[in-house]
């Protein structure tokens, strides 16, 4: 039975991608702070593993305790305050790089060092970016500089990951429906702008799971998924 970590998988992306893979007859690995939420899903094949992705010996013990690992799903984040810099407080820019990038990076940490110990040797890392690593949206300056860096920490992973077997890729996502895009649709709102085109999660959950589920000799580097009218391409 092949084997994934999801982290972030109380909701939104991560919870729907962890449902997916469990109907497609993986053993899922959920990792997420809110244990009551993980316990929702139950299936003989999840395996709850209640942790904060910026505990250093949480993510550890939690990812030491699962097994043999193909893949991680490294898709814990948050957005941070919908404002411009001068407004951002130093507490808010550290809190959203300790979830975005530290724990990001602990996750994976983790994960090569399960894939290149383990027999056999290999595995596959695939991160959450955004649209944002691309293509800011305005007022984003903490969410959009973390997503920058989840870019270059996912290249080097590829690199260094190639001597042990250990790919890695980036899913970039724009507007799915999840609770971050439509507590980002209330401001738009309350600013008397018009909703951006989204698209189900669903299709977020099908993209991950095509980059899971290819063979060692293929990788996908970098995919973007997005709404199809949402303004990325051209001027908007």
């Amino acid at each position: 039975m092949k084997s994934i970590i999801i982290t972030g998988a109380s909701n939104g992306i991560g919870r729907v991608t962890a449902e997916y893979f469990l109907v497609q007859g993986w053993r899922v690995g959920m990792i997420a702070r809110n244990a009551v939420k993980l316990a929702e899903v139950d299936h003989p094949n999840a395996v709850q593993m209640p942790c904060d992705v910026t505990d250093e010996g949480a993510v550890d013990e939690a990812f030491e305790g699962f097994g043999h690992l193909d893949v991680l799903f490294n898709n814990a984040g948050m957005f941070g305050p919908q404002t411009t810099i001068d407004e951002v407080t130093l507490q808010d820019w550290q809190q959203v790089v300790d979830v975005n990038l530290t724990g990001m990076f602990l996750c994976a940490r983790a994960a090569f060092r399960q894939m290149r110990n383990q027999t056999p040797q290999g595995g596959r890392i695939i991160n959450n970016g955004s649209i944002s690593a691309w293509t800011p949206r305005e007022g984003s300056i903490c969410y959009t500089t973390t997503k920058h860096g989840v870019s270059g920490l996912t290249k080097t992973l590829s690199l260094d990951g190639r001597a042990f077997d250990i790919a890695c890729g980036q899913i970039d996502i724009g507007n799915a429906r999840t609770d971050l895009v439509k507590n980002l649709e209330v401001k738009r709102a309350a600013e008397g702008l018009e909703p951006l085109p989204s698209m189900s999660v669903e299709d977020v959950a099908r993209s991950v799971f095509h980059m899971a589920s290819l063979p060692a000799e293929a990788n996908v580097q970098s995919m973007m998924v997005m709404a199809t009218k949402m303004p990325h391409i051209g001027r908007g």
